[in-house]
């Protein structure tokens, strides 16, 4: 059986995508074993789950399809609340109304927090919440798990690239949250002694440690499109495309690294021991689907736009699948 790595870009809801890939990858018998697996953001959070489920032997579709269900807006205050903050986003960016933000550690956010509690589910609210109502990290014997977890995030003071590893016993929730922790949205995340944020910032996702458990393969799940059709001219296309080039930046200096190792072994430029030349594969939205995202529903937690985009990546998946075996 070939030896997998996956990978799973960050992106927020738009990592329902890479989800739905999953859900496709693991319901169909194929020859690979997956050894390691690495995220960061919403990639991070998919990434854990199906850690989760190889690990203890669970229904990987089940776990991950009750995680994304418990924090979608289903309510109608939900949707409501999902419907303002999206609008209000979009009109920020068209410049209809005037930029502003607050500090998740100010007196006012505080306040709508604790005002929200009484009105919509704490998963909704949290997504701190939701993973520890769905898991127990305690059942699993992290150093001697044989699939391996790499979750990427940024120490805030030292600004150095933290890799949470499995073997190392790091992985706990709030690790995976702190790979969540936009900015301007959460508070730092404190894991021992150093606070974090996210892991978009730093390594999204982290390829290049993969390289330790010498993989056949790793398969890339990409969010951000590498692309434009078009010039982007206005405040809303040019925060798009900005946002699309910078969550790609680490992740195509990984794979350059890679493909550079790969082209010194075949060069016979390098020497080592048991080298080996790592395939890498990425698997995409269609461009469809692509043109019509936008930054600000990387925040949309309606639950018809997570399904649907559940549903499109189980279709790509799909044909990725059909072209490993063509």
């Amino acid at each position: 059986m070939k030896k997998i790595a996956i990978a799973c870009q960050g992106g927020g809801s738009h990592t329902a995508f890479t989800a739905g890939v999953l859900r496709k990858l693991t319901s169909i018998p194929m020859d690979y074993h997956i050894s390691t697996i690495s995220g960061t953001s919403g990639g991070a959070i998919c990434s854990f789950i199906l850690w989760y489920s190889i690990v203890l032997n669970l229904d990987f579709k089940e776990l991950i399809n009750k995680f994304w269900d418990s924090i979608s807006a289903k309510t109608f205050l939900e949707k409501s609340l999902n419907d303002f903050m999206l609008s209000e986003l979009r009109n920020q960016e068209e410049g209809f109304i005037p930029m502003y933000s607050i500090s998740p550690y100010s007196f006012v956010y505080k306040t709508c927090a604790a005002v929200s509690k009484h009105f919509y589910r704490p998963e909704f609210l949290s997504i701190k919440n939701a993973l520890n109502k769905l898991f127990d990290i305690t059942k699993i014997d992290q150093e001697k798990s044989s699939t391996r977890l790499l979750i990427g995030a940024v120490d805030v003071l030292t600004g150095e690239f933290k890799v949470f590893d499995s073997l190392k016993g790091e992985i706990n929730i709030d690790s995976i949250i702190a790979s969540t922790a936009v900015p301007s949205i959460f508070k730092a995340v404190k894991v021992k002694e150093s606070i974090y944020w996210d892991g978009l910032l730093s390594q999204n996702p982290p390829i290049r440690d993969l390289i330790s458990d010498k993989p056949d393969e790793i398969w890339v799940i990409k969010i951000n499109p590498q692309s434009s059709k078009f010039e982007p001219k206005s405040v809303r296309e040019i925060e798009d495309r900005r946002n699309e080039l910078s969550g790609n930046l680490s992740l195509n200096q990984e794979i350059n690294f890679i493909e550079s190792v790969n082209k010194w072994i075949k060069n016979g430029t390098i020497s080592l021991e048991n080298k080996k030349i790592i395939k890498v594969r990425i698997i995409t939205m269609s461009g469809e689907v692509e043109e019509i995202l936008d930054y600000v529903s990387k925040l949309d937690r309606n639950q018809e736009f997570i399904n649907a985009l559940m549903y499109h990546g189980e279709e790509q998946a799909e044909k990725f699948i059909k072209q490993i075996y063509t």
